[in-house]
């Protein structure tokens, strides 16, 4: 279903529609929005749902074999769409459409257009190109009042999308750790200039960004291609633009911490006081199968390091269990680091192999047994989710300051906000229509949880570093009142 929109002339006119699906990481997240902004360049607009679209995108992920099923069962579902209107363009972008481009021709033949991750300009040269396939549609009297009756989508994904802009530092990855699919279907390092992320970085701000998100497979090993300049240099670069308000990052490599970052992040106001970086084993042994190239002992030094500058920083990671050859007293040290409470949060995986990875050979010829695996995977979720809980609960009684995500997807009566150390926080409703020109919320925590923190909103700022204006009660307490 075309959106309604009013021309140059005032005339009102439907406006075909995309819709993109994201999987997976955040670097797939900062291509989506490249994506969207090439659509509305070539003139659709934004669909909410697959239904009400002219073309449909799937930017897809591999990192784990659930990732990919997943994605081939949306694909599977979006042909019941193009049969209903042939006309559709249905879509594959990411990760799996670059590993798996033939296999998917054959399999998906209704499929349109497959882009790789290094084929984005393709893709919304594509976009530019189909837009003349849906010219746009002069509504007649009886069409408008019909479509308008019908209720329309307004061809926004949310209103609080915007606040946070996700941008590529660099693509791909040269490490080749012995599980990770990510430097065949993305290829080796290529880092881009400094200038196209800066302008990245302006362009998202301009467009309602206040949380600035550096992306990169491993996001601390970037260069300046042309004067070497490093990451830390980029973040000083990046916290330098006035209307930058918070900015953050994701991935990073154990291998590439330095004495130099730190220093730099403690100096750095707008700076997100949370650094991710990917343990994945407790292990020696495992460290080295997995080809991470850094000792336990190397992690918690260079940790240690960082701290040291940033004190109040959290630290989160990823861990991989029962990865091929691991035994019991390997994953007893992964168990024994968790249970430190080194990490305020943790992304917890059972080893899922990739074909076409050493890994997976070693899986195949001797994979750990099942029960053995689930058995291990649920004693590392016991020792870190109390972990988890502790560094929430040392929030109860304070008021932290978050940034709105919208209406909290499992209970209407709240909104969801990300505190700067990324801890989910719900509040009762406080807006019946949104208001993302005061996204950040002055929330009372009064209790916590694994997922995060619950609390009361007292305030609403325009900026992170404005002052709030008093909120009126939440509005279930108001209709509560006037029952």
């Amino acid at each position: 279903m075309p959106v309604l929109a009013y021309d140059a002339t005032d005339r009102l006119i439907a406006v075909p529609q995309i819709y993109i699906e994201t999987h997976g990481c955040q670097m797939n997240e900062a291509d989506s929005q490249e994506v969207a902004r090439r659509a509305l360049a070539a003139g659709f607009t934004l669909a909410e749902r697959p239904e009400d679209a002219a073309v449909l995108i799937l930017n897809t992920c591999t990192v784990r074999d659930n990732a990919e099923q997943r994605a081939y069962g949306r694909i599977g579902h979006w042909k019941a769409v193009k049969n209903a209107d042939p006309s559709v363009k249905v879509v594959v972008t990411g990760c799996l459409a670059e590993q798996d481009r033939d296999r998917m021709r054959r399999i998906a033949p209704h499929v349109d257009g497959i882009f790789g991750t290094r084929e984005l300009t393709a893709l919304g040269d594509a976009l530019a190109g189909w837009r003349a396939d849906y010219p746009d549609d002069d509504l007649t009297v009886d069409r408008e009042i019909e479509t308008l009756m019908g209720g329309a989508g307004v061809g926004i994904p949310g209103p609080y999308d915007a606040l946070r802009g996700f941008v590529n530092v660099q693509r791909g990855c040269s490490y080749y750790c012995t599980f990770c699919i990510v430097p065949h279907v993305r290829g080796r390092f290529d880092h881009r200039p400094m200038g196209e992320i800066l302008a990245d970085v302006r362009a998202k701000t301009a467009g309602g960004a206040r949380e600035i998100t550096l992306v990169g497979q491993t996001v601390n090993a970037y260069r300046e291609p042309a004067t070497g300049a490093d990451f830390a240099d980029l973040l000083e670069a990046v916290c330098a633009l006035d209307e930058v308000e918070r900015v953050t990052f994701v991935s990073s490599h154990p291998k590439d911490m330095t004495d130099k970052l730190g220093r730099v992040c403690a100096g750095l106001p707008k700076m997100n006081p949370r650094f991710h970086l990917a343990l994945q084993s407790g292990s020696n042994p495992m460290l080295r199968r997995m080809n991470r190239k850094y000792t336990i002992e190397e992690f918690l030094d260079r940790v240690g390091g960082f701290k040291a500058h940033n004190p109040a920083w959290a630290i989160t990671t990823d861990l991989i269990v029962a990865f091929p050859g691991e035994s019991d007293a390997d994953f007893q040290r992964t168990l024994d680091v968790c249970a430190t409470g080194l990490f305020a949060q943790a992304y917890m995986f059972v080893y899922s192999p990739r074909r076409g990875t050493p890994a997976a050979v070693w899986h195949a010829k001797d994979p750990i047994p099942r029960d053995v695996a689930q058995e291990r995977f649920k004693r590392l979720v016991a020792v870190q989710d109390a972990a988890v809980r502790a560094y929430h609960e040392r929030k109860v009684g304070t008021t932290v300051r978050a940034l709105l995500h919208g209406v909290s997807r499992k209970d209407a009566t709240k909104l969801s906000a990300k505190t700067i150390d990324n801890v989910t926080v719900n509040v009762p409703l406080v807006e019946r229509t949104p208001d993302p020109a005061h996204p950040w919320l002055d929330v009372r925590v009064e209790s916590a949880s694994v997922w995060g923190v619950r609390g009361t909103c007292l305030g609403r700022a325009a900026a992170f570093v404005g002052a709030a204006e008093p909120v009126a009660p939440p509005l279930v307490d108001l209709v509560t009142l006037g029952a």
